[in-house]
């Protein structure tokens, strides 16, 4: 029976998050999040939505965005793992690139980690910076490493060679001898193909210590949701098959965030708005990012304290959310986050015993979040609790309830506006050249005011935005994201030949996960940088070398603001393989005019602001702020300088006044 139903789910820190299409109207639901076991809160939404039977008669298919990955890395919860690599470089992982966060503090704290315990075993066999071997590799070499990796019994094991991204006859041999042992092996070659040993040596040991932890929770996902297909989101914006995903886990470490930038590329282009600022605003966190067109990718990402360079989206993620705590320290200063009340107990407003003022509880004071709102008011909001809370926050800073709540606001905003600062101004971009796009649960609460820190006049709530993530998921293309490090002395026709070597074997990789040849498509990119520099840059590919080159120097103006006068190198070819999926269309929205539910009187107001649902309102019609726009996942809050116009699929374009 052929797919009738797309459900994306998307696994926060506060709520699980469902979007359902199939016939007619989209339909949305969300759950408390269960983090010590995420799969028993997607279940429970299945069964919420009534989809046993779909999944039962095979009509169901699901996309799921996963932090199992993310927290793990986060907590410290990965797997025993054991590292394996040249003799002399047992501590490269340990050593690392000797940054300091704090350039100038001469006793910086110790930042212990996984890595400061890992062991480490070695093998004499050594490849040269050309890929040829200078020391063989012996099966007597094997056998005695075999029998030192018998005695430590590790759960996996990261694998990474001198120079394997050249020529993985060594880790291949390795591998291949430590899998018919019965070990789980990360090897570098098939992880990271590129130099940079450090980078290289931490992307395997990451996929090494996480594949275990993933692979269980995906096992007990696809059993409890089978027959029905289960794919993956990846960081790069693409999902891959269930049963893959937990091989390649490292891809994992932005799997959620990423749904929510394919949804807002999408949108992007039907609204012909490609330059966009995200800025997506959950329970926990806050997710910043900038599309000029296409999602930006970046190899120099980090999770915690660690770095990660295989393609991610470029995002920069901040400790605010609506479950952000507020407090004041000893200094009789105000803080809000990073620590966030998490789904339990949850803000104080959720009558859950949560006694601490969160951001949440700052827009149910002011009367931004009325108690109707919440889930439809499937969530009942305990407004005196918030209060209570408030006003103990508010005597510790000697102001009053409104004051504190405003500060509240205020200080998150402000977060959340370095956020963006950091994703635009710090890279070449003026935030005024584009749209905010707004989404996240708690978004529309604060859309207003960040585009105002920013000077921008334009911001976009999308339909449905509490859960755009989860939608994205369905609309995300399958996709590989091939790479291979180049020698240093690379031809046209080499260069051709191994375009054409990563397009087959992206397309081999799609072909086996059912999807047809003929929906495939590529693109390709090179990673370009002058002669001496260790960072690069990715570039589109053009036919010629000294097109390469102009679009090199071009990029570098952007990102750096400056140009060299030196030699350029081709470092490594990237090739996009995908497939874009093709879910059931919506309805467009009826052309229709509501008027608002009622007005009300808000702190800090001078005057009525007028309450709509925005279930009721038709595509045309105009809003001018103050006003609240409530829906079942969220809220946006229209300042009294802005106003709203909603499209035909039921977006709200937001202008800032003239």
């Amino acid at each position: 029976m052929p797919l009738t139903y797309w459900l994306g789910v998307d696994t926060g820190g506060t709520f699980t998050d469902f979007v359902l299409l199939g016939d007619g109207e989209p339909r949305i639901h969300k759950v408390l999040s269960t983090p010590s076991s995420p799969e028993r809160a997607i279940l429970q939404g299945i069964r919420d939505l009534g989809l046993s039977g779909a999944i039962a008669s095979g009509q169901l298919a699901i996309v799921h965005g996963t932090t199992v990955a993310t927290n793990a890395a986060l907590e410290g919860k990965g797997a025993r793992t054991l590292l394996i690599t040249n003799e002399g470089l047992e501590d490269i992982l340990r050593i690392g690139r000797q940054n300091r966060p704090e350039l100038y503090n001469l006793t910086p704290p110790s930042n212990a980690s996984a890595v400061s315990l890992l062991p480490a075993l070695s093998c004499p066999a050594r490849l040269d910076a050309a890929g040829h071997p200078v020391t063989p590799l012996t099966n007597g070499h094997i056998a005695t490493l075999l029998n030192a990796v018998r005695e430590l019994d590790p759960e996996s094991i990261a694998l990474c060679l001198l120079f394997s991204y050249l020529n993985p006859e060594h880790e291949q041999r390795l591998n291949d001898a430590l899998c018919d042992a019965g070990f789980a092996v990360s090897p570098s070659h098939q992880i990271l193909p590129t130099r940079g040993e450090y980078e290289r040596g931490m992307a395997t040991w990451l996929n090494a210590w996480l594949a275990p932890r993933v692979a269980d929770y995906l096992q007990r996902l696809q059993q409890a949701t089978a027959p029905a297909p289960l794919a993956i989101m990846q960081s790069h914006g693409g999902t891959i098959a269930s049963q893959q995903a937990a091989d390649l886990a490292v891809n994992l470490l932005l799997s959620g965030p990423a749904g929510g930038l394919a949804a807002a590329q999408r949108l992007g282009q039907q609204l012909q708005q490609p330059q966009l600022m995200t800025f997506d605003m959950g329970g926990t966190s806050t997710d910043v990012a900038l599309l000029d067109g296409d999602i930006r990718l970046t190899q120099q990402g980090h999770i915690g304290p660690y770095p990660v360079a295989v393609p991610m989206v470029d995002m920069h993620t901040i400790g605010a959310g609506g479950g952000s705590l507020a407090y004041v320290d000893d200094a009789g200063l105000l803080h809000v986050g990073p620590q966030s009340a998490g789904a339990d107990p949850g803000p104080a407003c959720y009558g859950k015993g949560g006694e601490q003022v969160t951001v949440t509880d700052a827009n149910v004071v002011l009367g931004r979040l009325q108690p109707d709102f919440a889930l439809g008011g499937s969530l009942a909001l305990d407004v005196p609790a918030a209060e209570q809370a408030m006003d103990r926050l508010a005597q510790a800073l000697g102001l009053t309830r409104q004051q504190a709540a405003d500060g509240v606001l205020a200080l998150a905003n402000e977060h959340m506006t370095q956020a963006l600062r950091v994703i635009s101004i710090q890279k070449g971009f003026d935030p005024a050249d584009f749209a905010l796009m707004s989404f996240g649960g708690a978004g529309g609460l604060h859309v207003c005011a960040l585009a105002d820190n920013l000077g921008m006049t334009q911001a976009i709530v999308p339909q449905r935005a509490g859960v755009l993530s989860a939608e994205g998921l369905v609309y995300a293309p399958r996709k590989r994201e091939m790479l291979q490090a180049l020698p240093a002395q690379v031809d046209e026709p080499l260069l051709h030949e191994r375009i054409a070597q990563l397009q087959q074997q992206g397309q081999a990789e799609l072909i086996a996960e059912g999807v047809s040849a003929d929906r495939i498509r590529h693109r390709v990119f090179v990673d370009m940088c002058y002669r001496g520099q260790s960072s690069v840059l990715q570039i589109d590919w053009e036919p010629t070398l000294a097109d390469r080159e102009t679009g090199f120097h071009t990029a570098h103006q952007q990102r750096f603001g400056h140009q060299l006068g030196l030699p350029v190198e081709q470092v490594n070819l990237r090739v996009q393989s995908q497939a874009q999926n093709s879910p059931p269309a919506q309805p467009d929205r009826h052309t229709r005019s509501a008027s608002a539910e009622r007005l009300i009187t808000l702190p800090g107001t001078d005057t009525p602001v007028a309450v709509y649902n925005r279930e009721s309102l038709g595509a045309g019609q105009r809003i001018a702020g103050p006003a609240l726009i409530y829906e079942a996942v969220g809220t946006t809050w229209l300042a009294a300088d802005w106003h709203a116009t909603v499209d035909s699929q039921g977006h709200l374009l937001l202008q800032r006044k003239a």
